[in-house]
């Protein structure tokens, strides 16, 4: 072996653990995937933005559908519109359910128990006939959403799982007032038809 030989073969013994110091050890059979650096928060942003803008619309759209409604009848619940949506969105309900019982049940706060109204007390919905009272229309949208929704262990059983016309047959039996259901989702049918333009939803 001449001496060029010698040297390239000592140098070869010096490269390599150098070479290996360096490569990654894994085990047998694993799979090196290339790494992608991609926040998803970056990445699906605008999307997000879009649905949550878009949901919010709906919202507010909702809400002046029945605060409108409300108006144009001269209805004292005028101004309660967004409460409900929120409180429907709570208990998975439309909101428009809430609005249209109140209607068909008080004129939208017009009739309401006089029992109730001596005691400085509201009740828009009719909820337990005039036996109850509430201290405000929130404090009422609020406890007849939520056992609408069949959020109150008591009354779930009446509208837990059921569909819109089932719980109208629930709060008003048909053998009290046979078309009940019907009124009601006339009414509801009403306020979701009020069309406006953009601008004036926004205004």
């Amino acid at each position: 072996m001449n001496k060029d030989s010698i040297l390239r073969s000592l140098q070869s013994f010096v490269v390599l653990p150098i070479l290996a110091t360096n490569m990654l050890v894994l085990p047998a059979g694993t799979i090196m995937l290339p790494t992608a650096r991609v926040s998803m928060t970056e990445q699906n942003g605008p999307l997000i933005e879009t649905i949550t803008d878009n949901q919010q619309k709906i919202r507010i759209d909702t809400a002046k559908n029945i605060d409108t409604y409300f108006a144009n009848h001269d209805m004292p619940l005028e101004g309660t519109g967004m409460k409900m949506v929120i409180e429907a969105e709570k208990n998975n309900i439309d909101p428009y359910l809430i609005a249209a019982i109140a209607v068909r049940e008080s004129t939208g706060g017009k009739h309401q128990c006089k029992s109730q109204a001596s005691l400085g007390k509201v009740n828009p919905f009719g909820w337990g006939g005039c036996k109850l009272g509430f201290t405000s229309y929130d404090a009422a949208i609020e406890t007849v959403a939520r056992n609408l929704g069949g959020n109150n262990p008591k009354t779930a059983h009446h509208y837990g799982d059921k569909s819109t016309i089932e719980k109208l047959e629930a709060y008003n039996p048909r053998t009290v007032v046979a078309r009940y259901p019907e009124q009601v989702m006339d009414i509801m049918n009403d306020m979701a038809s009020l069309e406006f333009t953009s601008a004036e939803k926004s205004a």
